[in-house]
């Protein structure tokens, strides 16, 4: 098993709107995908940074699934969040093992 890990820092003024349309529109659309078996939408709250950080987690059977999901639906599905919120946020993507 896998974690995709998508760290978001917004401004302020997009905060409220960003985590509607997570929950809402992408979220649904990324576990749509097939690619998936779960997911958790997390808020930091020590982030050293200015506005506000979330982490978006999926968590992901194994590296071709993962792969798959990179080729085949992410480019559209980050498009879309930066035609949305274009300079409004920074985002970082990070594939984590879990460790027994």
């Amino acid at each position: 098993m896998l974690l995709y890990n998508v760290t978001v820092i917004l401004e302020d003024s997009a905060a409220d709107e960003w985590l509607q349309w997570m929950q809402e529109t992408h979220i649904p659309e990324v576990m749509a995908t097939g690619k998936f078996v779960s997911n958790r939408l997390l808020k930091v709250l020590d982030s050293p940074n200015e506005g506000q950080t979330f982490c978006a987690q999926y968590v992901v059977e194994d590296l071709a699934s993962y792969e798959a999901y990179r080729t085949l639906h992410s480019p559209a599905l980050q498009a879309d969040m930066q035609a949305r919120f274009e300079n409004r946020f920074v985002a970082f993507r990070t594939l984590m093992q879990y460790v027994d």
